[in-house]
């Protein structure tokens, strides 16, 4: 099994700890604090308290591609688009609920989410191939909106000879979100703040060619 750590410590590519913007309004100091970490897969630090020692560390992965490496394209737009399977490790006492997002840290001028999907039951440790784009799945979990406008799973689609990064995230929550189906991914961002018990990531490559 790949066992993938994050480091919860640690700052997201592009990201400051209040919303999904333009690294171009982030100011001097943690423009800093950022390029320490661009190209790690670090959870988004907004997520959580950064001066928690109290996370614990998931291993999360998937069966069909290795950290790092390339997406099989049936899991991208020039496949069938459907979500990989994903699996992880045992959650920290507390967990009521899991979220997974993936987001693509590479995009020119910001953050751009592909998949939300939230209140997951707390005794799952995996999911299978295919997430179909509803808002409710089976046992209470729920899908949000990505930035391409629609609900669920979508998968790699850079443009053509480009090669972007894909980072699956993944939150033990304390509660479940307590958000509609369909929500927006600043929405579930904003949700998943304060109540993060544990976290994990891994990534893909994919290029078009």
């Amino acid at each position: 099994m790949i066992q993938v750590s994050a480091n919860p410590f640690g700052s997201f590519c592009m990201r400051h700890l209040t919303g999904r913007v333009s690294i171009t309004v982030v100011a001097l100091g943690l423009m800093a604090l950022v390029a320490t970490a661009c190209g790690a897969k670090q959870p988004e630090p907004e997520l959580f308290d950064p001066a928690s020692s109290q996370l614990g560390t998931i291993e999360f992965s998937s069966a069909v591609f290795e950290d790092g490496a390339s997406i099989p394209a049936r899991f991208t737009c020039d496949g069938d688009d459907s979500s990989p399977p994903l699996r992880w490790s045992e959650p920290p006492p507390g967990t009521r609920a899991f979220a997974i997002v993936v987001d693509v840290p590479d995009t020119p001028g910001r953050i751009f989410r592909h998949w939300s999907v939230y209140n997951i039951p707390s005794g799952t440790r995996s999911m299978d191939v295919s997430r179909p784009g509803t808002d409710e799945l089976e046992n209470t979990t729920l899908q949000g909106k990505n930035d391409f406008g629609t609900t669920g799973y979508r998968g790699p689609c850079p443009p053509r000879g480009q090669e972007h990064e894909y980072v699956f995230f993944f939150y033990a929550l304390s509660e479940p979100l307590i958000i509609p189906a369909g929500a927006s991914p600043d929405e579930v961002s904003s949700a998943i703040r304060g109540n993060v018990l544990g976290v994990g990531s891994f990534s893909g490559m994919y290029v078009r060619r």
